[in-house]
């Protein structure tokens, strides 16, 4: 079943193959369902026509998500990139921006360690 672009499992609980949608985690889709008035346990491969019907309403009117959630997330980076604040500079230097020490973690920001060799010493 395709719901905003993107194939749900059918053989898992309505719950769980909501979340394999961008911008949709647990407790959000079990909003979803409450107001498309599905069971949580239904899996996703018995809902009928009206019940996916509804569920494709609701996440269409209500939600931003897959590449409209991630194009505003871009849009707002770079934001913060433009106007120069701190957490736009570090976001500029790829290091991480919310207060983590980074003297000796933070590798899935920075990357791979580049090693930097000390200058030799010139002989008399």
């Amino acid at each position: 079943m395709r719901i905003s672009g993107v194939d749900i499992p059918d053989n898992k609980r309505g719950e769980i193959s909501l979340t394999y949608i961008y911008g949709i985690g647990r407790s959000t889709a079990q909003k979803i369902l409450t107001k498309a008035e599905v069971s949580y346990d239904k899996k996703a491969g018995e809902w009928n026509d009206d019940e996916a019907n509804a569920v494709r309403a609701v996440i269409t009117n209500e939600y931003l998500v897959e590449g409209s959630l991630r194009s505003d997330i871009q849009l707002s980076i770079k934001r913060l990139m433009d106007i120069g604040c701190y957490r736009g500079l570090r976001h500029r230097k790829g290091l991480p921006l919310r207060g983590q020490h980074t003297k000796n973690n933070s590798r899935t920001r920075k990357g791979r360690r580049k090693t930097v060799a000390n200058k030799k010493k010139a002989t008399k």
